[in-house]
């Protein structure tokens, strides 16, 4: 009888063991996969930039992205280095060779 009662003591303090490593496992992959959609950026709340000619370059390789809509403020990572923010002269804003 003690026997028995050993094993399912046993058992249910494996599979508790087993949930709480489930658990810990799912919230280290949510937390490694990136912002979840209650924490992203609504259109609402990004701004237009595309006439200030703000850039994101890669010094690694030269990869440039325009920015158009600014929300958050996070520099993304290209060739495993942060792109760097570059601002240039906006188009028509520059010396006149007239």
């Amino acid at each position: 009888m003690w026997f028995t009662q050993q094993v399912v003591v046993r058992i249910l303090v494996a599979v508790l063991i087993a949930l709480a490593v489930a658990w810990v496992g799912f919230k280290m992959l949510r937390a490694v996969g990136g912002p979840s959609a209650r924490h992203s950026v609504r259109p609402e709340d990004s701004e237009d930039v595309a006439d200030l000619s703000v850039f994101l370059v890669c010094r690694e390789c030269g990869t440039e992205f325009q920015v158009t809509r600014l929300g958050e403020v996070q520099v993304p990572r290209h060739c495993g280095e942060r792109m760097e923010v570059v601002r240039r002269a906006a188009p028509g804003t520059g010396p006149s060779l007239n």
